[in-house]
């Protein structure tokens, strides 16, 4: 099965007006998410539940990010 998440095509259109630093950092953020999607489903597939939490808020210049942690959760087999 597979799932489109466009997690690349929508950092590529949110990052037209970044510097090539920026536009570097947002394919890094988009390649990490996609690994992690498909991890996510991975685990799904396996029999848990992925639930991604923020943990956190990174602060810099009026910049944020948010941290994330997952909550798994198993059934019963």
């Amino acid at each position: 099965m597979s799932v489109q998440t466009r997690v690349k095509e929508r950092a590529e259109e949110q990052a037209t007006a970044m510097s090539a630093e920026q536009q570097a950092a947002i394919r890094m953020v988009a390649n990490d998410l996609h690994r992690l999607n498909h991890a996510v489903m991975k685990a799904v597939d396996a029999g848990v539940s992925v639930e991604l939490i923020r943990s956190a808020r990174h602060h810099n210049e009026g910049n944020w990010g948010d941290l994330m942690i997952p909550v798994i959760v198993t059934q019963g087999r």
